[in-house]
């Protein structure tokens, strides 16, 4: 499964508001549209946004575009991937063949998925039941994806009973894409209401919790998914083993930890409507986040495309990415 083509000069993108419905293959030729596609989510992931703008970033400059107004508009679609601003300063300081560039961008983050997803695998116990949040699959990212990388690594190698999908409110990213992959891969799989993890653990159905992450602080502190601070609390308070898979373009050295983490807030609509049907009063107050920060003393591990760190996170963070 993909979700990023570049053919003939153009950037596919498939559109991922309307999985799993239906397919669709959006063109793009211009980089303002593809700024547009990330702001609603058209892509979404932090390291499927990353190589979404390393293209757009050729398709400015194929257009003779100013490099530098495009880079910002690129740079203002999202706040919180920290992919984004990684890919898009890479392709600024590219002195060579930008496409070049961007496919390599493309091809390092689908190796870094496969290397992670190995790594990851050797933690994951026989007969696991891993309880997973949003969608940090090959739909996030250049291909085969984060968390779902090692969920793919470890059911290849036999290791996988059933993995939980949150739904993940409001948008379902759970529902519509997390549990689209893995059925589609024949993964076993069970869809669960975001409210549900904690009752499913205290039954003891859980082995493990591995999601994905948008950014990470120097102390370990990440961001992801409105919801994922829930999850860690309450794997943390039933001992169940907690870790985040991300690639080292994740992670953000510059920001001593999570409070430093920008968090974008999206529209009231998502939480008063599911699809076109109202849910709410429209005149109801609203706060939609759609990142928390989940501390680093909740975490078990970070799995890397290096390894999996340990704590002392901050120590062991700089020791490979400083």
């Amino acid at each position: 499964m993909e979700a990023i083509r570049w053919e003939n000069d153009t950037l596919y993108l498939l559109d991922q508001t309307r999985l799993p419905a239906e397919e669709v293959w959006l063109p793009y030729t211009d980089y303002r549209e593809v700024a547009n596609a990330i702001r609603t989510m058209v892509v979404r992931g932090a390291p499927a946004i990353g190589v979404s703008a390393a293209y757009a970033y050729c398709l400015a400059a194929r257009a003779g575009a100013d490099l530098a107004e495009a880079k910002a508009v690129l740079a203002a679609s999202r706040p919180t991937a920290v992919n984004l601003f990684w890919a898009l300063d890479r392709m600024a300081s590219c002195k060579g063949d930008l496409l070049a560039e961007a496919k390599a961008i493309h091809r390092e983050d689908v190796e870094m998925c496969r290397t992670m997803g190995a790594f990851g695998a050797a933690v994951v116990p026989d007969g696991a039941r891993i309880l997973t949040h949003c969608n940090a699959g090959a739909l996030a990212t250049g291909g085969y994806g984060t968390a779902l990388g090692v969920i793919r690594a470890a059911h290849e190698q036999g290791k996988v009973k059933m993995v939980y999908a949150d739904e993940t409110r409001p948008l379902l990213q759970g529902a519509r894409l997390t549990a689209h992959e893995l059925v589609a891969d024949g993964i076993p799989t069970t869809l669960i209401a975001d409210n549900m993890a904690a009752a499913l653990m205290r039954r003891g159905e859980v082995d493990m919790v591995v999601v994905g992450c948008d950014r990470m602080a120097a102390n370990g502190d990440f961001a992801n998914k409105i919801g994922t601070y829930s999850v860690a609390v309450n794997a943390h308070y039933h001992g169940i083993p907690f870790y985040t898979a991300l690639p080292s373009s994740t992670i953000d050295m510059t920001i001593a930890d999570g409070n430093s983490i920008p968090i974008e807030e999206r529209s009231r609509d998502e939480l008063i409507h599911l699809g076109p049907t109202q849910t709410a009063p429209l005149d109801v107050g609203v706060w939609n986040p759609a990142f928390d920060v989940t501390p680093h003393a909740l975490l078990t591990g970070i799995i890397t495309e290096k390894g999996i760190l340990y704590p002392p996170f901050q120590e062991n963070l700089a020791k490979l990415f400083g």
